[in-house]
């Protein structure tokens, strides 16, 4: 990652630098990626989500592009559908989930970037969700247990 913002464009469909990560299942695209923030775009297929985890060192922001996604957040459920901007501080549980019959593409991003874009890298193609949580909690995100999703 550079520690300064590149200018350019990054365009739709494509990531940073022809980078794209398959993290259980889902496409992500990283978008743009500096000491500051990181953002990237995912593409969940109905059905497909990613747990309540915590942040404890990043703001996270989600735009919704297209569908809609049911979020856990700070124990709430909440509905986000395209055009919505979802704020999520550091240190407060979320986690967003596809429970729709349509596919839902986000942008997304934290701020600071911290690890995230190496966690992504070493998730890449990773079949085993509890290596995953390991690998996680090595780089700032912290799952919380099953029952969180309820």
């Amino acid at each position: 990652m550079s520690k300064q913002l590149d200018k350019g464009i990054t365009r739709e469909g494509a990531g940073f630098n022809g980078k794209t990560w398959n993290i259980l299942g889902q496409v992500y695209l990283p978008k743009a990626a500096c000491e500051s923030t990181f953002a990237f775009e995912t593409n969940s297929e109905p059905g497909q989500f990613v747990p309540v985890h915590i942040h404890p060192t990043q703001d996270e922001f989600i735009l919704v592009q297209e569908g809609e996604l049911d979020l856990k957040l700070d124990g709430e459920w909440l509905k986000a559908k395209a055009g919505d901007l979802v704020r999520m501080p550091r240190g407060i549980p979320h986690g967003y989930f596809n429970k729709s019959d349509k596919p839902t593409r986000a942008l997304f991003w934290v701020s600071p970037a911290r690890m995230l874009e190496e966690l992504f890298g070493k998730l890449d193609n990773l079949a085993d969700p509890e290596e995953v949580v390991k690998i996680s909690a090595m780089h700032e995100v912290d799952f919380l247990p099953p029952e969180a999703n309820e």
